[in-house]
């Protein structure tokens, strides 16, 4: 009885624990990250003043369209590809505009492969979809392999807010548009918290199948623990009167095919993945990748 008691006092701690610890990492996350800054000059591609004249330019517009126009250029990217690199800064940093996981638009530029992504999140990805993404991308790519950094960032940011401005455009396959007459309450529910993302992803839902999981683990520890099963189905069989004499196993033959491994084409680096995806913490969103 003590060990069950045992048991129980040792899950009621873990709980506390998880509880109390959950909310300060949040409010940690949330606070590390300036939520005001939309230039990330990793690669030192950009002057001081360049840098200070985007950071102005965006700021204006984001505020005029409540999305964040951002800008990441690097060096590498750590082997991640430059889509799952910018779904990784998403989940890790909750970028949007005054508000965590909000609307963004994010380029990045890896000098290492000479890659560039643009990525629509939340109602950048409606607004600026795949196939609007791919214009931007067609419209600064020239610029881009010319080294003229900072006029394609700002044509990106120019050409992202304008887009923003008109209705979404049905044209891109991967677009997913909405009626006109509901397109306002869509975005105002999304807002307001009511964004469709996959359940499997949120984090209270993870913090209660992790304590559902522990509490089961706990009842099966708790069962078990009064004593061994030592009866088996050799208990009642009396073999001096058993009609099975013997018994083998005879191995006949073995058979080994051969397959070549097909190689994976859907990766993410590499820079030419083209279109959007799901990030790991559940964020969908639009975009447009490819070499410069």
């Amino acid at each position: 009885m003590s060990r069950i008691r045992m048991l129980k006092q040792g899950f009621l701690f873990l709980l506390m624990t998880l509880l109390l610890l959950l909310p300060l990492g949040i409010s940690a996350k949330a606070q590390n990250f300036d939520r005001h800054k939309y230039i990330y000059d990793d690669a030192g591609l950009l002057t001081d003043k360049e840098v200070k004249k985007l950071q102005a330019l965006s700021s204006k517009l984001s505020k005029e369209r409540d999305t964040a126009f951002m800008v990441i250029t690097v060096d590498g990217t750590d082997g991640k590809g430059a889509r799952q690199y910018v779904e990784d800064f998403y989940d890790d940093n909750d970028p949007g505009y005054d508000q965590p996981d909000g609307n963004a638009v994010i380029l990045i530029l890896d000098m290492e492969e000479r890659d560039v992504y643009l990525a629509g999140f939340k109602k950048a990805e409606d607004y600026l979809d795949s196939w609007r993404l791919k214009e931007i991308r067609d419209e600064i790519t020239s610029d881009l392999s010319d080294g003229n950094y900072f006029k394609s960032f700002s044509d990106y940011i120019t050409l992202s807010h304008e887009y923003m401005g008109e209705e979404p455009s049905g044209s891109s396959e991967e677009y997913n548009g909405y009626d006109s007459g509901v397109e306002n309450e869509e975005y105002v529910a999304n807002e307001m918290g009511g964004d469709q993302e996959n359940i499997f992803f949120q984090w209270w839902f993870q913090l209660i199948a992790a304590l559902a999981v522990a509490g089961v683990s706990v009842g099966i520890m708790a069962y078990t623990s009064g004593g061994r099963v030592t009866v088996n189905g050799q208990t009642y069989i009396n073999s001096n009167h058993s009609k099975v004499n013997s018994k083998y196993d005879r191995f006949v033959r073995q058979t080994v095919t051969k397959r070549l491994k097909p190689k994976n084409n859907n990766n993410n680096g590499g820079g030419f993945s083209s279109g959007g995806g799901t990030t790991s913490g559940g964020h969908s969103h639009s975009g447009s990748g490819g070499k410069f």
